[in-house]
């Protein structure tokens, strides 16, 4: 429910009496994710989605009864076969629901939490002693917890540490307990369901390809920012889409701020002096995807000078260049599409090739980009057969488009050393 916090939080500072349908667990191919959900007040408005259409009239109505009762309720929903007009999944997989009227201070206070952006887990039974289901657990990230799950203290001492773990690691999902709060004895099943905040995106170089990536890095949920050393170029102006627009020497910025393991690298920089000293930190940090603009000629002396510099095979293998996947791509908007393609390839484990009389699995079992794993570095990196082709068929992303088309990345400007922020 916490996917859709802001709305939900808007709820209940209203006063609106309201259930929540939450996908707890996935088995086969399902549009949704542990975690999705869907919201239902008492006058009927909805809002979210736990299935993309499937199952949204049956888990609908479980939501209206869930208002009216105030009962918490688990649903399987399974592959539907034999009658078209029974509530199932026609995609073929199962998905478990867990309905939950929302009421009390400790649901206002995680959904305020994830509203505002701070990171919190929220913590339900969904399988346990009947007095435990439907409490909640509001977990923050130092460990310190609000509310009860019903049952004895050791059960929610544990379920806090199990959250905070999940927590850190920006996942939700379920784990199992003891009723008394151990390993052994009767069986509990939670689900803990992580809000973070969002991961960040930093795009290096102040190019009209940027201004498209700004966008699209938007639209996919990332904290976007811009960095260039050039302040004629790197303006608040030129990109709205953007939440931060820094005037710094890229390497410098990289030294000076926070990434983490969901943290995308663009380099569309396309100049030697920044983009060397730049990738030879970038390829030796915990982030998700590095990845740099440049023709294959550029590449290939990219790759020697980053050499000179002392980077090793294992990592230089970390950086996709020429960036994007071969889409044909042409035009900054084009460009930002392959280059958003590819971080989703990588961060889900998907090797970027039609679906069309494929075999594969449409949805991967991978951890999302917004979650924990999705960080590590060269995830999905072996299922990538597009990792040498650029974004134009040509193999020249940024040919026409680099840093600066005379060749000469900061000419006529006067970077900025002391990273303002615009």
């Amino acid at each position: 429910m916490l996917d859709i916090a802001d709305e939900l939080a808007r709820w209940a500072e209203q006063g609106r009496d309201f259930a929540v349908a939450t996908v707890v667990s996935v088995t086969g191919s399902a549009p949704r994710p542990p975690g999705a959900a869907l919201a239902v007040d008492r006058d009927g408005t909805a809002v979210g989605s736990v299935s993309g259409g499937c199952v949204e009239g049956a888990v609908y109505e479980l939501c209206r009864q869930a208002v009216e009762d105030g009962r918490t309720v688990v649903e399987r929903f399974a592959p539907s076969d034999e009658d078209a007009f029974a509530a199932g999944l026609t995609c073929g997989g199962t998905i478990d629901v867990l309905v939950t009227p929302v009421r009390g201070g400790v649901y206002r206070a995680a959904l305020a939490q994830a509203a505002a952006g701070r990171a919190a887990a929220l913590v339900r039974v969904v399988d346990g002693p009947p007095e435990t289901r439907g409490r909640p657990l509001l977990v923050r990230p130092d460990g310190t917890y609000e509310g009860g799950l019903g049952g004895r203290p050791e059960l929610d001492r544990t379920a806090a540490a199990e959250a905070r773990a999940l927590l850190d690691a920006g996942r939700t999902g379920t784990v199992t307990v003891g009723a008394e709060g151990a390993r052994c004895g009767r069986p509990v099943t939670l689900l803990v369901e992580s809000s973070v905040p969002p991961p960040r995106m930093i795009v290096f170089g102040a190019v009209d390809f940027a201004s498209a990536l700004v966008r699209v890095g938007g639209f996919l949920g990332y904290r976007v920012t811009v960095c260039d050393a050039r302040p004629v170029f790197a303006t608040a102006s030129r990109f709205p889409g953007a939440d931060e627009v820094v005037v710094a020497w890229p390497h410098a910025y990289l030294d000076a701020t926070e990434v983490d393991p969901r943290t995308v690298l663009c380099v569309l920089t396309h100049d030697p002096r920044f983009d060397v000293p730049l990738l030879r930190r970038a390829l030796r940090l915990p982030v998700a995807y590095v990845g740099a603009m440049g023709s294959r000629r550029t590449h290939e002396d990219r790759v020697r000078r980053l050499r000179e510099a002392g980077l090793t095979d294992r990592e230089l293998d970390r950086l996709h260049s020429p960036i994007g996947l071969d889409l044909g791509a042409r035009t900054p908007e084009e460009t930002a599409v392959s280059i958003a393609a590819e971080i989703v390839a990588v961060l889900r484990g998907g090797g970027g090739a039609p679906l069309t009389g494929a075999r594969t699995p449409i949805h991967h079992d991978g951890d999302t980009a917004h979650g924990a794993d999705a960080g590590r570095p060269g995830a999905g990196r072996d299922e990538d057969p597009a990792r040498d082709g650029s974004a134009a068929r040509d193999g020249s992303a940024a040919r026409d488009g680099s840093a600066a088309r005379d060749g000469s990345a900061a000419r006529g400007a006067d970077p900025a050393r002391d990273g303002a922020v615009v």
